[in-house]
C-alpha cells in the first residue's frame, strides 16, 4: 500500500474547469468564430447567407467553425427535411451571451482606443 496524499475534489474541479475554459477560449478566440457569432446576432441564417456575409471565409473554414461552435453549444443547427436540403443556424442563449460579452469588449476598445494607441507609441519610441 502506498502513502499517496488524498486529492481534494475541489482542486480536481478547478483543474477540470481551467482545462475546459482554455479549450473553449481557444475555440472562440479566433476571428472566424467571433465574426460568425456577430453576423448571426439574433438572426437565423442559412449556410450560404453566412458565407456571403463573412468576407474572406472559405467554405471549409465556415463549416469547421460552425461545427466547433455547435459542439460547444453556442450555435444550433436545424436541418429542414426538403430537397435540396436546407440548413439554418442561430445562436443559442449561451451564444447570445457570448455575443454580448464580445460587444462589451468592442465597446471597451472604442472607449480606450486613444489611450492604447498613445501607450503603444510611447512604448515603441522607447525601444
Amino acid at each position: 500500500m502506498t502513502d499517496r496524499p488524498m486529492r481534494d475534489p475541489a482542486d480536481e474541479d478547478l483543474t477540470r474547469v481551467d482545462s475546459l475554459a482554455h479549450e473553449i477560449f481557444a475555440g472562440i478566440a479566433n476571428k472566424w468564430a467571433l465574426l460568425i457569432v456577430n453576423v448571426l446576432g439574433k438572426d437565423t441564417l442559412r449556410f450560404t447567407e453566412l458565407h456571403t456575409r463573412i468576407d474572406g471565409i472559405s467554405h471549409k473554414m465556415l463549416t469547421q467553425t460552425l461545427r466547433h461552435l455547435e459542439r460547444d453549444g453556442l450555435v444550433d443547427r436545424f436541418v429542414h427535411a426538403q430537397i435540396p436540403p436546407r440548413v439554418d443556424y442561430h445562436l443559442t442563449t449561451a451564444g447570445q451571451e457570448l455575443r454580448a460579452t464580445v460587444n462589451g469588449i468592442c465597446g471597451w476598445t472604442r472607449r480606450h482606443l486613444d489611450h492604447v494607441e498613445a501607450a503603444r507609441n510611447r512604448f515603441d519610441a522607447g525601444q
